[in-house]
């Protein structure tokens, strides 16, 4: 497991990498469609979608919260799910995250937050219903995972560099129009149409790939929070037959954004075999069984 953990760490860093060089690559083309053969552009580029993804994750937390439409709560409010997440911060060695409630019949929970010092976990009403003591103490063991291993962090930048990946592409995709448009005849009309086609393509393309890279880091990131949250509680079988239900359970949350997807235990949009392909999370039945793995070598 411990060699698991390690790769996959390793392989959110080269996904990271490869992020920043199709950052570039879109900004070079920009620069190249303009004419400037200098590197400025593509620098300006990078560190544009690098301030974007900055901002993203300094504000994370709140931004969150507010699209989630989650409540603060204290212990007077939601004794069982406080004590949970207070003993697990304990168990951990970790500040007290500050918990939150969604008021949702479908069952879910997410962590965000720039860091342990700055973290939020929070859990809907449909969660709180069907799940036993030991399955909250999983799913909950599961997001103070997320917290512990930084995801929230690398997930929050990520999706920073997502959504400036598809607006560089949209811009890309809107000078390449207009040129095409201003150009007049000869090799002036036919470079033209040239850039029309690559924008065109950029545009379809780039949402495709950051789509694929956001899917990559996420799902190697709920394996690793599964692994850690079954390391803190000793008990795997109670997070596996959490995500169990969590695969049973048919509604998506009513209040959903795409934006923050890859933030919840469960996809909290029903997919079918297309979408899948680009599913922030992996099967829940692999999950399932990687946990049921783990529970035999303790």
């Amino acid at each position: 497991m411990y060699s698991a953990i390690a790769a996959n760490k390793r392989n959110t860093i080269v996904i990271l990498l490869v992020f920043i060089v199709l950052l570039g690559g879109l900004g070079w083309l920009i620069a190249y469609f303009m004419g400037d053969g200098s590197w400025t552009i593509t620098i300006m580029t990078i560190v544009g979608a690098g301030a974007y993804a900055w901002f993203q994750y300094y504000n994370a937390g709140s931004i969150a919260v507010a699209t989630s439409g989650a409540v603060l709560i204290e212990q007077k409010d939601n004794p069982r799910l406080y004590r949970i997440v207070e003993n697990l911060s304990i168990t951990n060695g970790m500040p007290m995250p500050k918990v939150y409630v969604v008021s949702d019949p479908a069952p879910n929970a997410f962590a965000s937050g720039r860091d342990p010092e700055n973290a939020v976990v929070a859990a809907t009403t449909g969660l709180l219903d069907i799940m036993t003591d030991a399955e909250l103490e999983g799913v909950m063991a599961h997001e103070m995972g997320h917290v512990k291993n930084y995801d929230i962090r690398v997930s929050t930048i990520v999706f920073g560099l997502v959504v400036a990946f598809g607006f560089i592409a949209d811009i890309m995709f809107r000078m390449a129009f207009y040129g095409s448009r201003n150009s007049r005849g000869g090799d002036s009309g036919g470079l033209a149409i040239l850039s029309l086609v690559f924008g065109l393509v950029a545009m379809v393309i780039a949402p495709l790939v950051s789509a694929l890279v956001q899917a990559g880091i996420s799902r190697q990131r709920e394996f690793l929070a599964d692994a850690t949250g079954a390391m803190t509680t000793r008990n795997p079988e109670g997070l596996a037959s959490a995500l169990h239900k969590l695969g049973e359970y048919s509604a998506p949350l009513q209040r959903q954004s795409a934006s923050m997807a890859h933030m919840w235990i469960a996809d909290p949009n029903k997919q079918n075999v297309v979408e899948r392909m680009f599913s922030t999370h992996p099967p829940i039945a692999d999950r399932v069984r990687r946990l049921l793995e783990i529970g035999g070598k303790f």
